[in-house]
């Protein structure tokens, strides 16, 4: 199926378990609108319950993956509201963050272009990064007067890169290439702009045909064992393995090794 927002599309195919969501403004290199945030967090919440989806890739539809923030529609309206206003909006910024986490499934960034502010911040939020060589990446923020720790930028980053290196991305607000936020971890894999959408399909489709329920267990506990201690972690690990151990997933695992066959998870 496939359902067409006002920025962004949304398509499913049930076959493979693989739902893509394009940013649909390339006039505007897919520049957020307070809209799109709302619609984006929305989509997120409803693919974390929508039966049969197995996997999400995001992209960009042009030259661009997401800009950030719509400097008219967004930041220039901002300048007019009171602080109460402010704190709602920062505060929905981070729910599509939460969203994105929280979503059981594999999300992965399929980065067609240009990734800026709020559109950097969306891509670490995913599971998985592929780029093309066209997709530079800057955290924006301090270059319109903002904190570098916005939409849970300061938690993300340094996860991914390292504190030394997130230091330098969010004070400076500089661009890197593609190849250099490769290099640091940043991006998992390149791809060339021919093969950046194949790519990404194969990735998640190969998430989708595996154990959901296992790579649900994987995320959260990715996010959540971050802030334990290791007597902690290992005890959250001990106790989401045993129950894990008792989906039939496990036994279907077993019984495809044993029969020398590909495992078909439910």
């Amino acid at each position: 199926m496939a359902l067409a927002a006002r920025s962004f599309l949304h398509r499913f195919d049930p076959a493979s378990g693989v739902a893509v969501i394009t940013l649909n403004r390339p006039e505007r290199l897919n520049a957020l609108t307070f809209e799109v945030y709302t619609e984006l967090r929305d989509t997120f919440r409803a693919l974390d319950h929508e039966a049969g989806v197995r996997a999400v890739i995001v992209t960009g539809a042009g030259r661009a993956f997401c800009s950030g923030g719509d400097v008219e529609d967004i930041i220039g309206a901002l300048l007019g509201r009171d602080s109460r206003d402010l704190r709602e909006f920062t505060r929905m910024t981070c729910d599509l963050i939460l969203a994105i986490r929280r979503c059981r499934v594999p999300v992965i960034a399929a980065l067609n272009g240009t990734v800026a502010g709020a559109g950097a911040v969306i891509a670490c939020a995913c599971d998985l990064r592929i780029a093309s060589p066209a997709a530079k990446i800057a955290f924006l923020f301090v270059k319109v007067g903002l904190s570098g720790a916005d939409m849970g930028a300061a938690w993300l980053l340094p996860r991914l890169v390292g504190l030394s290196r997130a230091t330098e991305l969010l004070m400076t607000g500089d661009f890197i290439s593609a190849e250099r936020a490769h290099e640091i971890g940043l991006y998992q894999r390149l791809a060339s702009p021919e093969r950046l959408m194949e790519d990404a399909l194969a990735l998640a489709g190969a998430l989708a045909r595996g154990p959901s329920a296992a790579l649900a267990v994987t995320k959260r506990a990715l996010d959540d064992e971050h802030s334990l201690g290791l007597e902690e972690a290992l005890a959250a690990e001990a106790d989401r393995q045993a129950a894990l151990m008792e989906h039939p997933n496990f036994r279907a695992a077993y019984e495809a090794f044993r029969a020398r066959r590909e495992a078909r998870f439910e």
